[in-house]
This record gives structure tokens, sequence and C-alpha cells, in this order.
């Protein structure tokens, strides 16, 4: 039985080992919603004694004019990511069934 389900197996312990590292990281601790950036640059600026220079960069990061667009981008972006997920996983899916039936 384990042989037959053995993509799913794997899928499911993977999303599992994911959930149970996001809920270690994210529980407590100074950096909780921060990015790694800013906890790594005020993590050498700690240990060489030199702050570090915030980063300007050449091509200015779009800022949406509200929250309902950024909203809405995100959305998009995760059902694009939804969709090529959704694809691959049933090329793979049908690749395994046009093997067995043949």
């Amino acid at each position: 039985m384990i042989g037959k389900y053995k993509l799913e197996l794997i899928t499911v312990i993977a999303v599992l080992a994911f959930i149970v590292l996001f809920l270690y990281t994210s529980a407590g601790g100074k950096y909780e919603f921060t990015g790694s950036d800013d906890a790594g640059s005020q993590k050498i600026g700690e240990l060489t004694g030199h702050p570090v220079a915030s980063f300007t960069p050449v091509i200015p990061q779009y800022v949406p004019p509200s929250g309902e667009i950024e909203s809405t981008l995100f959305a998009l972006q995760a059902s694009a990511g939804g969709l090529v997920l959704g694809l691959v996983f049933g090329y793979w899916l049908g690749q395994r069934k046009r093997v067995s039936v043949t």
C-alpha cells in the first residue's frame, strides 16, 4: 500500500515538516516578523562593530497605491503559482497512469 501512494506520502511529510519548521522558528524570538536581511545586517554590525549602511536600490521598488491593490497582486501571484503546481502534478499523474495502462 505504501508503494502505491509514495508520492502522496512524501508530499504530506514535506508539508508537515514545513509547518513544524515554521511554527518552531516563529514562536517567540526578537525577530518575529522582520526579514532575514534586517537580522543579518544587525548581527554583522554587532560582530564587526561597524554599522552596516542601508542599501538603496538603483531601480526603486514598486509600492502600490493602496492595500487592496497589493492584496490583489499577491492573490494573482499565488494563483499563478498554484496553476503551475497543478499543471506539474497533473502531468506527473497523467504520465504515471499512461505507464500503468500500457
